[in-house]
């Protein structure tokens, strides 16, 4: 329904507001039925076929004609524990003249229902039917449906109706307009508003100071808590609330148990929303201590202290805790649930949630909502479980549920990272609406399958459809550039961000641009970037710098670049990693044993190559030489074939790439054989069909080796081989690799 145009609001009838009648009926005083015994049988209904039954002994009497006796009925339609609004308009329309109390009331009850459009409405008719005009008790209703629709400009209209008719002073209506501006974003309008209040009550304080916290503003919002205390205003529970959540964002620990012992010695009324909030304050600061210290103390709780304990345990990596309090809680609703799924997702533990998922699924307490699937959709994405992924796309278009921007930006990143391109495009495609993330989600997921020039050509679209990029947009195109060497595309869109679209260049960009340049070989380049930026180049730029040294052999620049990045990350193993394969090439086979030693002696270990296969819905995980699997023995066997056959080919394994495992002195020359992704390729091939692609994810880069060897095996046995590492995707198909050899 289209929102009411404010000139249509502000001129009733004329060209100019009417006066207010002094003498109009603005409160229920025509009382003359008051104690009528049908209007005290209103108080006893509970639910609408009562009241509906009344309704029509009413009309028999005639009673429904007097205005107050209707607006009662109106009133207890509209407003009551079972409100139904449809039959409140219908009764509504059936009143002859109803007075301002009823329009009121009419107006009050859309302002906070789903339909706030219609209070606006209601206004409009209001200006034209009735004899009075709204009084102080209309605006509030007016500003807050404003509020709901975050209409800016009719909110601003309905402020200068205020001031027109002389209630610019009124507290309750300025109140509603510092929450109105609020939530459409204008804090700086808010605040006039609140400064220049004729007279403040607590409202008024706790209503800028609530506007401060959601607007991102804590610090000013502490200020004002300050000021208010200097000015002899007493604060209250909810004044305190918004302290609290100032607190929070700030992660003002020390603060936060200042007002926790204000609360008590001022005597501040305890309550659930007040302890909840002391709650959140601490586990937001990190003390999960003093929060289960005061949850323990807690006379009752509810579902929101509960997740909040949870997801304060989730917060700091104590899982068994955090699993502890979960299975505690007395009633587990969806919130609950989305906090563990969340925090297992977001900590790098996608199988867990996973496997929560499935308990959700199972459980029957709780019903998936947007958060969850959000949060599961990326723990597919995590492990390359494309089965799962899929089987939610089907169930949320089972459901109904609206693909808003949010789902469709983590159905795209599923479906790009399970290695599922075309369906990720399909998934664009197919919805009208698309934000600056949808955008950006399918930019990256074109730059990780090496698809630079198409990710270009997006991001043309992406201009014509007038989205604008942001900084993670410029972060995807220039990976896109980088994956497909195209370096004066990398150089143009660099160049153009500040200029162009105004966007920051970010250690993020640098570090990009960084690996544009190394990559292509122009090392002098991107040293020379990196010693103009205007920040401190953080471990990413350096580590993209020793990574161009690992692919083009310097092994000078990469003991400067090392050297840099251990100054910043001293706990770095992949630092050792690369700069020991540059010795192992250079044939500097000491300073390799010296590497070796140095990590040993700090107690560094390299992450172990890990490789995911999901096969029939179920992940499978395989490390190096691993024979843990039920069916290893197979597994073997057909690696010893693959083997046999390559060698009748002419491959010859290059040792090399066993300097990877650095950590692992006694590798004989077969384990190059037995990396995790050679694994999951194996079961792969014994456990899917020949028109089945075979999907893998690896935790690190693919060696040189098993890149080559996957090449092979996808001609030698005519299958496709997708396989994700950390940095993009590689395809395999017919002994030829998407990515040229440039990764």
């Amino acid at each position: 329904m289209a929102i009411p145009n404010p000139s249509l609001v502000s001129l009733p009838r004329s060209h100019s507001l009417p006066t207010p009648n002094p003498n109009s009926i603005t409160l229920n005083n025509d009382r003359y039925f008051a104690n009528h015994p049908t209007l005290s049988l209103i108080d006893q209904c509970s639910e609408t076929k009562q009241l509906k039954q009344i309704h029509a002994q009413m009309l028999r009497t005639g009673l429904f004609f007097d205005p107050f006796s209707a607006s009662r009925l109106i009133t207890a339609a509209a407003l009551s524990p079972f409100p139904s609004l449809d039959y409140a308009q219908q009764v509504f329309d059936q009143i002859p003249h109803p007075n301002l109390y009823t329009w009121n009331t009419l107006i009050r009850a859309y302002a906070s229902s789903s339909n706030p459009h219609q209070s606006l409405l209601i206004f409009i008719r209001m200006l034209h039917q009735s004899p009075d005009f709204p009084d102080k008790f209309t605006f509030p209703f007016l500003i807050k449906a404003a509020s709901e629709l975050e209409e800016l400009f009719t909110g601003k209209a309905f402020h200068g109706m205020v001031i027109k008719v002389l209630l610019g002073s009124d507290v309750f209506i300025l109140n509603s307009l510092i929450h109105f501006y609020a939530k459409c974003g204008e804090l700086g309008l808010g605040y006039r508003v609140f400064v220049n209040m004729p007279r403040r009550d607590v409202v008024s304080w706790n209503s800028m100071i609530t506007a401060f916290v959601q607007g991102g503003c804590p610090e000013e919002a502490l200020e004002l808590f300050r000021e208010m205390e200097t000015q002899n205003v007493k604060p209250n529970a909810i004044t305190m609330v918004g302290v609290l959540s100032a607190c929070a964002k700030k992660s003002d620990f020390e603060f936060g148990r200042w007002v926790h012992s204000y609360i008590e010695r001022n005597r501040i009324g305890e309550s659930l929303t007040l302890s909840n909030a002391m709650l959140d304050m601490y586990t937001k600061c990190g003390s999960v201590e003093d929060a289960k210290r005061l949850f323990d103390k807690m006379p009752e709780k509810d579902i929101v202290s509960w997740t909040t304990m949870l997801v304060g345990y989730a917060k700091i990596g104590e899982y068994d805790a955090a699993q502890g309090i979960f299975d505690t809680m007395p009633n587990q609703d969806i919130a609950a649930w989305n906090a563990l799924i969340s925090a297992y997702e977001q900590c790098g533990k996608p199988k867990e949630a996973l496997k929560l998922f499935h308990e959700l699924q199972l459980s029957k307490t709780a019903k998936p909502d947007e958060v969850t699937l959000v949060s599961t959709l990326s723990a597919c994405a995590q492990l390359g479980a494309m089965d799962l992924g899929g089987w939610i796309h089907v169930y949320i278009k089972k459901q109904g549920m609206k693909l808003n921007c949010h789902l469709t930006t983590s159905l795209i990143d599923m479906y790009c990272k399970c290695g599922d391109l075309q369906k990720a495009l399909v998934v664009f495609h197919s919805v009208e609406r698309k934000d600056v993330f949808v955008w950006s989600a399918m930019i990256a997921g074109l730059a990780m399958h090496g698809h630079g020039k198409d990710a270009i050509d997006l991001f043309s679209k992406m201009q014509e459809a007038k989205v604008k990029p942001n900084a993670v947009t410029f972060t995807n195109i220039l990976c896109a550039c980088s994956h497909a060497g195209l370096v004066e595309e990398g150089r143009t869109f660099f160049n153009q961000m500040e200029l162009v679209y105004g966007v920051l260049p970010g250690i993020k960009h640098y570090a990009c641009m960084v690996d544009i340049l190394g990559r292509a070989g122009l090392l002098e380049e991107a040293v020379e970037l990196i010693e103009k930026m205007p920040m401190a180049p953080a471990a990413s730029v350096w580590g993209a710098l020793l990574g161009a040294c690992t692919i083009h052999e310097n092994v000078e620049l990469a003991e400067q670049a090392c050297s840099q990045l251990l100054e910043l990350e001293p706990g770095n193993h992949g630092a050792y990693v690369l700069l020991s394969n540059i010795y192992a090439k250079a044939g500097k086979w000491d300073r390799v044993s010296g590497l070796r030693k140095l990590m040993r002696d700090v107690g560094l270990k390299k992450e172990p190559g890990c490789s995911s296969i999901e096969v029939d819905g179920i992940v499978h995980e395989f490390l190096v030489g691993d024979n843990s699997h039920p069916s290893s023995k197979k597994i073997y066997a057909k690696l010893d074939e693959i083997a046999a056959r390559l060698e009748t080919i002419g491959y010859v394994p290059n040792k090399s790439h066993l300097l990877q495992l650095v950590e692992e002195d006694d590798v004989k020359e077969q384990a190059l054989f037995l990396h995790s992704e050679k694994l999951a390729i194996a079961f792969g091939l014994i456990s899917t069909g020949q028109s089945q692609p075979i999907r893998i994810v690896k935790n690190l880069r693919v060696c040189g080796d098993c890149h080559l060897v996957a090449k092979l095996v996808s001609k030698l046995y005519d299958r496709e081989i997708l396989l994700r590492d950390r940095y993009r995707f590689h395809h395999f198909r017919e002994g030829h690799c998407s990515c040229m050899d440039y990764w």
